[in-house]
């Protein structure tokens, strides 16, 4: 967190967790033939980070490549050999790729195949299992006893090269598949070429992203765990999950059954992924008002109030050792700012009525078995979005670039102008530019949370765990404050303007002040998307 001269109250929080041959002779006609040069598919390059991955500070378990997951060894793969793809359909009608790791380690099996849409350089993992169970009744693996076809593009009449079939392991009692196989042949695949895994192994999935479709009535998504967080023992795996008909084929992701957390970064690798990834913040050009530390709002002139005893505001302490700590937001206590206008106006600024406070975040999503930044989320207001690696910017070295909204604060990949919350034409404005003022958040960073290492290794600030909101509870009456605007728009606008600002999270105009990091949904569970 940053200290700037000219401050907005909003504050930031970085989470964690790629020989021509001349011809004999010359035909002066040469020149007037076209030809029809065949552009490579994003998918044909491989992403790469712009910087090697830094070698690791040492440690229990972080970026060692294997996890065990209570007696289940897996590792990540992302070397791939091509099995089949369609060039037609999906994300901007580019097709996808399937594929199948292009190596396993010794005593390893692959768990299912992975695709990804061909509008992107290829960028992806699949998980791969060992069994470390030594249980030779009931491993934690075992092969499938068959296979049934799900899909063959065999008589599909898309572009695609060769043909490809779609296979779902039949488990063994007691087993659940993880992924499909892919093929090029009719021919069902081998039993040993993939594995199933343990009921207990397991846990529900979900689909996640689009990665293609057809008109037969397939599509072909991402998978999620069904439950995610910090404290849920779920692991992603990286395959995929073909839905037919609307209906999904039966899939599971694994599960942390040791609940061993060995493999999360500690105290000094925490700090290199700082130095690796801290994103750059780009302020618009036109900002006036940027993000404060929490001791800088405390300090010049926010003040702790109390229902009822209004009229009788306290100072908080640099700490917030002041703040009511009980865990309890009921409304008896909130930040504002002083009366007096001066001191009010430096602190405050918003697009509608006061935005006191507000809190502001970017999470990192980096993987445990080699450090290597995967996704970042945007936050955008009471929503955001997940952003691969491979489309965002990046500067010195491997930080992500991130473009903060012209005064609304929210967080995107690109600059450009984004509307949100209606139509094309119609919403919520948030533009962003590559002003000259930029933040590095990991110039100047506290590590409040990580507790998993426990005590006295990170020692959480007091304020984290006020639980009252960052700010005042104000009612407008949104038809007055919004009369200058209305008066310029089109009829058809007006309802359509007014009917987006009924949806708008209270926070955004400014109508109620946030809770603090620790309250939100995101904290603990996972990024809404």
């Amino acid at each position: 967190m940053m200290e700037s001269q000219k401050v907005h109250s909003c504050f930031i929080i970085f989470i964690i967790l790629i020989s021509f041959k001349g011809s004999a002779s010359w035909n002066p006609l040469d020149i007037f033939k076209k030809t029809k040069t065949k552009q490579p598919l994003p998918v044909e390059s491989v992403f790469k980070l712009p910087s090697p991955l830094p070698t690791w500070p040492s440690g229990e378990g972080f970026a060692n490549g294997t996890i065990d997951l209570g007696g289940l060894l897996v590792s990540q793969v992302s070397s791939f050999n091509k099995i089949w793809a369609t060039l037609e359909g999906g994300p901007d009608n580019l097709g996808a790729t399937f594929y199948e790791p292009s190596s396993t380690p010794e005593g390893f099996s692959m768990l299912g195949s992975y695709s990804q849409p061909n509008n992107q350089p290829l960028f992806g993992w699949v998980l791969i299992g060992k069994d470390v169970t030594n249980n030779a009744s009931q491993g934690a693996l075992a092969m499938p006893t068959n296979y049934t076809l799900v899909w063959s593009s065999e008589s599909q009449n898309i572009k695609q090269d060769g043909v490809g079939y779609i296979w779902l392991p039949t488990p063994p009692q007691g087993y659940m598949p993880i992924g499909h196989v892919v093929t090029n042949s009719s021919e069902k695949p081998p039993l040993d070429m993939t594995r199933c895994v343990r009921s207990d192994f397991t846990a529900m999935i979900e689909i996640d992203s689009w990665i293609w479709g057809s008109d037969s009535g397939l599509n072909v998504y991402t998978s999620r765990p069904a439950s995610r967080g910090s404290m849920d023992l779920s692991v992603s795996t990286g395959t995929f999950v073909v839905q037919a008909d609307g209906v999904a084929s039966s899939l599971s992701c694994l599960k942390n059954v040791g609940n061993n957390l060995s493999a999360m970064p500690n105290l000094i690798q925490i700090q290199e992924l700082f130095s690796a990834y801290s994103p750059l913040l780009y302020f618009h050009p036109d900002e006036q008002f940027y993000p404060s530390s929490v001791s800088w709002f405390f300090q010049n002139g926010a003040l702790l109030y109390t229902k009822g005893n209004e009229s009788n505001p306290v100072p908080i302490n640099p700490t917030g050792s002041n703040l009511p700590l009980n865990g309890t937001n009921d409304g008896a206590y909130w930040l504002d700012l002083p009366i007096n206008e001066t001191i009010r106006d430096s602190l405050k600024k918003g697009k509608i009525g006061e935005h006191v406070g507000d809190w502001e975040h970017v999470t990192l999503r980096i993987s445990n078995f080699d450090g290597e930044l995967k996704r970042v989320y945007f936050s955008q207001h009471n929503n955001g979005t997940w952003v691969s690696a491979s489309s965002l910017e990046f500067e010195n070295s491997s930080k992500p670039v991130v473009y903060v909204s012209l005064h609304g604060h929210a967080a995107f990949p690109h600059t450009g102008l984004v509307l949100e919350g209606g139509t094309d034409e119609v919403g919520i404005r948030n533009d962003m530019a590559k002003g000259d003022t930029v933040m590095d958040s990991g110039a100047a960073y506290s590590v409040v949370n990580a507790e998993y290492l426990g005590s006295p290794e990170v020692v959480e600030p007091l304020w984290l765990n006020y639980a009252g909101h960052w700010g005042p509870n104000v009612t407008y009456d949104i038809d007055k404050e919004l009369t200058g605007v209305m008066e310029v728009l089109p009829g058809k606008l007006k309802s359509e303007f007014k009917k987006i600002l009924s949806d708008v999270p209270p926070e955004v105009l400014g109508e109620e002040g946030p809770v603090g990091p620790k309250m939100k949904d995101n904290w603990n569970g996972n990024e809404r998307v």
